[in-house]
C-alpha cells in the first residue's frame, strides 16, 4: 500500500470514520456523499441515503444519460422486451427520491484529498460510494496494441455494459444473414454468470424463428453449465455448437480467427466477450485486491459486511466489481438484486457513521431470472441467501428452481425493482 493512502485509510479507521451529531452540527455545510455510477447500486445508495439520512447531501454522478437494465437486455436484443422497460430517466428518479444528479465522466478521485474530479469541476467528499462496475480485460488477448481493441469494441461488440455496444449488437443481429456466429464466454468470475448462455438461446431461438441459416459457435473458459448444456443439446443440435473449458490464446478480429489451446475457430459474425475486471476507477484509486505475492487480483476489496473499502474506510464499493468475500464461495453474484441491495447495506452504514452510531448486521440476497427456452418459454430461478457461520465465515445458500411455465415472473420482478429505486 503507498504510504499516503495507508495514512489516509488509518485515520479514517480511526474516530474520523466515526463524526459525532456534534461535529456535524458544528459545521458549515452538510456532510457530503458523492456516488459514482448510476446502476442498480448506485441508484439504491441514492435512494435509501435519502430515507436513511436526509440530512446527508447527496450526489449522483454518471457518464450515461439514461439508466440502461442489463438484466434483461438479452429479450431486447430479439425484440421480446421493449427498451421502455429497460432505459429510465435519471433526473426524474433524482427528483424523485431528493438527490443531485450530474452528469458527466469522473476522471479521478483523490482519496487524499477526499475529491472526485470530472472535467467539469471537483466535488468534495465525506464519504465516498463507488458502483462503477466492470472493465473489459481486452489486454489478456491484445496486450497494449490499442488500434485492435478499438477495432474489436467496434465490430465484435460484447454489449455487456450499458451504453452504444447494444443497440450496435442489436443491429449486427438484425442484419446477420447466415453462416458462424461465434460467442465467447469468459472465465470466472464476470458479470451475471448466466447471461450469455441465456443469450445463447435467445439468440439461437430467434435465428430458428426467423429461419436464419447459420449456427452459434460457443467457446466457454469454464466448465459446462449443466442446465443449458442440455437445453443446446435437446433443443438446439444444430443452431449450437458448445465447446467447454476452451482458453482463449489468440484474437484476431481481422482475419475473424479464434485460437484456443487445442483448437482453432473462424467466424462470420461475433460477440467477443472478453475477460472480466473492476471498472478502471477502482484501480486509479488503488482500491483493487492483491494476492499473496502482493499482485493485484482484478476486483475491489472491500470488508464483506459492510462494503467499504479494505484501504480507505470513507469510501464504500458495491456491484459486480467486488472482490471475493468468502474462502467458503468466493464472490458474491455479479447480479443486478445484489447490487441493490448492497447499495442499500451501504446507505445504511453511512447513516449510521453520520450519526456516531453502528449499524445493524444486514446481509443481502440475490435473485436471477433466466429464460432457459425460446419457445415454448422455460426458465430458471436462481436465489441465493448469506449467514455468518459461528467463526464469523460468510456462508451461501442458494436454491434454484425450475419452471416450464413462466408467465411473466421476470417482468414483474424487474418492475418491482425498478419501483425501489427509480421514479415510479
Amino acid at each position: 500500500m503507498k504510504r499516503r493512502h495507508f495514512l489516509g485509510a488509518a485515520t479514517a479507521l480511526g474516530a474520523g470514520a466515526f463524526l459525532s451529531p456534534q461535529a456535524f452540527a458544528n459545521s458549515r455545510t452538510p456532510a457530503r456523499v458523492v456516488i459514482v455510477g448510476g446502476g442498480w447500486g448506485g441508484l439504491s445508495a441514492a435512494r435509501y441515503l435519502r430515507e436513511f439520512a436526509p440530512q446527508l447531501e447527496v450526489t449522483l454522478l454518471e457518464r450515461n444519460a439514461s439508466f440502461w437494465s442489463c438484466p434483461l437486455s438479452n429479450h431486447w436484443l430479439v425484440g421480446r422486451v421493449d427498451g421502455a422497460l429497460l432505459s429510465h430517466d435519471y433526473r426524474a428518479a433524482a427528483q424523485r427520491w431528493g438527490y443531485r444528479f450530474v452528469q458527466a465522466e469522473v476522471s479521478q478521485i483523490d482519496r487524499d484529498a477526499r475529491l472526485v474530479v470530472t472535467e467539469a469541476e471537483r466535488i468534495a467528499y465525506d464519504w465516498l460510494v463507488l458502483a462503477v462496475g466492470i472493465r473489459h480485460d481486452y489486454a489478456a488477448w491484445f496486450g497494449a496494441d490499442h488500434d485492435t481493441i478499438a477495432y474489436t469494441r467496434q465490430h465484435y461488440p460484447s454489449a455487456y455494459t450499458p451504453g452504444a455496444e447494444f443497440p450496435r449488437l442489436r443491429d449486427k443481429l438484425t442484419e446477420f444473414k447466415g453462416g458462424d456466429l461465434l460467442m465467447t464466454i469468459p472465465p470466472q468470475p464476470f458479470r451475471c454468470p448466466p447471461a450469455p448462455y441465456e443469450r445463447a438461446v435467445m439468440i439461437a431461438g430467434w435465428l430458428e424463428q426467423r429461419k436464419v441459416p447459420g449456427r452459434l459457435i460457443i467457446l466457454d473458459a469454464n466448465p459446462p453449465f449443466q442446465e443449458f448444456q442440455r437445453v443446446f443439446r435437446e433443443h438446439f443440435p444444430k443452431r449450437i455448437e458448445y465447446h467447454t473449458q476452451m482458453k482463449i490464446v489468440a484474437v484476431d478480429p481481422r482475419r475473424r480467427t479464434v485460437e484456443c489451446e487445442f483448437d482453432s475457430f473462424g467466424f462470420d459474425e461475433a460477440i467477443l466477450i472478453p475477460p472480466q475486471q473492476a471498472a478502471s476507477l477502482a484501480w486509479q484509486a488503488d482500491l483493487i485486491g492483491r494476492d499473496e505475492n502482493s499482485r493485484p487480483g482484478g476486483w475491489a476489496a472491500v470488508d464483506p459486511l459492510s462494503f467499504a473499502a479494505r484501504r480507505d474506510a470513507r469510501v464504500f464499493m458495491v456491484g459486480d466489481m467486488i472482490d471475493r468475500v468468502s474462502s467458503l464461495f468466493g464472490h458474491y453474484p455479479k447480479s443486478g438484486q445484489m447490487a441493490s441491495r448492497q447499495g442499500r447495506i451501504v446507505a445504511r452504514q453511512i447513516a449510521a457513521r453520520a450519526a456516531g452510531a453502528a449499524a445493524p448486521l444486514e446481509l443481502p440476497d440475490s435473485l436471477c431470472h433466466i429464460t432457459t427456452q425460446f419457445d415454448p418459454p422455460a426458465a430458471l430461478r436462481i436465489a441465493a441467501s448469506y449467514r455468518l457461520r459461528g467463526d464469523g465465515e460468510l456462508i451461501q445458500q442458494t436454491k434454484t428452481q425450475r419452471d416450464p411455465q413462466p408467465r411473466g415472473e421476470d417482468l414483474a420482478w424487474a418492475q418491482g425493482m425498478f419501483r425501489e429505486f427509480l421514479a415510479p
